[in-house]
């Protein structure tokens, strides 16, 4: 079985123009300052990238850019999901034109389905693409689980190779890891259960704050990976409150206000999503100070 990669891997941010198009500049130079500081792979039009809110061109754009910017050094994983499953594959064919290492397609959302209706959806994406798929969980935006024994079937297919689990459930994360073994390779996409997911089988996480702390992120999840639990939990307990703070409102609202108190000028998201709050900002600012603080020298980012 193939593994995508092993650690944190970022679910990066689109950065927009204030007129609203993509800044391609900007989003090479995130990506330059994701593989400076060690992140395993980057997600692209993923649900932090606003991949919802993009255009089909807008997309094939930000694909071509990360398969060429990151020459190979790392994963590029392209956010190809849809609740059409033709519509999916039609912009996952687009993404393997544009370079993509694998798709990341989320479970259908809205008109949603039942667990043989995944299986069909994920079956009938995996025969017709020539990259591997990441099958995404995330319930609390779809409306729908995907359960353990689902998670066995389709760990049969060679070509469904990993899962993005955000699903807090870790008993049934570790139920889905003991039935699948070797078959599928699993990471956690909830920073705050980085060490917990990995003690219990992940291989790293599909991380949003990776976006502002790559290189702490990464040591996380691979001291996690390699069963050093303890100096892993030390760096997960460090992080609970800009983790909580990054999700203090809809995800990628928070970060990408973190973003750019770190310098990188992202833009604000597209509707219908907003600018936080005063209050919110002021926690997220307090959070990122603090957790900037905290840190030793060895943890903080390069930039």
């Amino acid at each position: 079985m193939k593994q995508p990669f092993t650690g944190a891997g970022v679910a990066l941010v689109t950065p927009f123009r204030e007129d609203g198009s993509v800044n391609i500049p900007l989003f090479e130079t995130l990506i330059d300052f994701q593989i400076a500081n060690k992140t395993a792979a980057v997600v692209v039009c993923g649900t932090t990238g606003e991949g919802s809110t993009l255009t089909g061109r807008e997309k094939a754009a930000l694909f071509e850019c990360a398969a060429k910017r990151t020459g190979r050094r790392i994963p590029v994983i392209c956010g190809t999901g849809s609740n059409s499953t033709s519509f999916c594959l039609e912009t996952a064919k687009t993404a393997e034109e544009c370079g993509a290492d694998y798709h990341l397609i989320v479970t259908p959302y809205y008109n949603k389905t039942s667990q043989q209706g995944l299986i069909r959806h994920y079956y009938t994406l995996a025969d017709a693409l020539q990259k591997p798929i990441i099958v995404y969980n995330v319930p609390s935006r779809t409306g729908m689980n995907i359960t353990p024994l689902t998670y066995a079937d389709l760990s049969k297919h060679e070509n469904i190779v990993a899962v993005k689990e955000a699903d807090p459930d870790i008993g049934k994360l570790t139920e889905s890891i003991s039935l699948c073994g070797d078959a599928l390779t699993f990471y956690s996409g909830n920073d705050d259960l980085s060490a917990a997911a990995c003690a219990v089988g992940c291989k790293g996480t599909i991380s949003v704050l990776s976006n502002v702390f790559p290189r702490f992120t990464q040591r996380l999840n691979l001291l996690a990976v390699q069963g050093d639990s303890e100096r892993a939990s030390t760096m997960q307990r460090k992080a609970v409150a800009l983790n909580k703070a990054l999700f203090c409102d809809v995800n990628p609202m928070p970060v990408k206000y973190a973003m750019r108190l770190i310098g990188y000028d992202v833009g604000s998201c597209r509707l219908p999503l907003t600018n936080l709050s005063n209050e919110n900002e002021a926690k997220v600012r307090a959070a990122l100070e603090a957790f900037t603080q905290m840190l030793s020298y060895e943890e903080r980012d390069q930039r």
